[in-house]
């Protein structure tokens, strides 16, 4: 293959529409602008969000709560999610995280006690649920507050 045989793949690339250049082109005179008025100016149009003058949509409506900067913010886990793994496993962050049970570990992971758990599994995490507790007890395991 040489360079004067490239060619883009079909469809890729568009025709630049000529504007102004006469009547014959189907784009002279206004060239698409229509007639007078602040869109058909040089420079014209309005910027996102203006409404003519009129008070924006983002004034006229209050503003509401807050984003609290000091809330921590866990990961969550239920108890069921646990039974993919084989029974003696030490369960961790980097475990949950490698086998996709959760995405970020955000300031920590927080075990909850939805449905049941029936591997005998050593579940280490920030925090966990007194049902959570429970039943990875039950089950012969071992949960510890990192």
């Amino acid at each position: 293959m040489k360079l004067h045989e490239l060619s883009p793949a079909p469809g890729s690339v568009k025709a630049v529409k000529r504007i102004g250049r006469g009547h014959g082109s189907g784009q002279g005179k206004t060239a698409g602008k229509g007639h007078k008025g602040q869109k058909a100016r040089s420079g014209g149009g309005v910027r996102p969000g203006f409404e003519g003058g009129q008070t924006t949509l983002a004034r006229r409506i209050p503003k509401r709560g807050f984003n609290n900067i000091f809330r921590t913010e866990y990961a969550t886990v239920n108890v069921s999610a646990l039974n993919s793994f084989v029974d003696g496993t030490v369960v961790d962050a980097e475990l949950l995280k490698a086998s996709g049970l959760i995405k970020k570990e955000l300031d920590g992971i927080k075990i909850l006690g939805d449905g049941e758990l029936t591997k005998n599994l050593t579940v280490k995490a920030a925090k966990f649920t007194a049902a959570a507790k429970e039943k990875i007890e039950k089950a012969g395991g071992k949960a510890e507050v990192m």
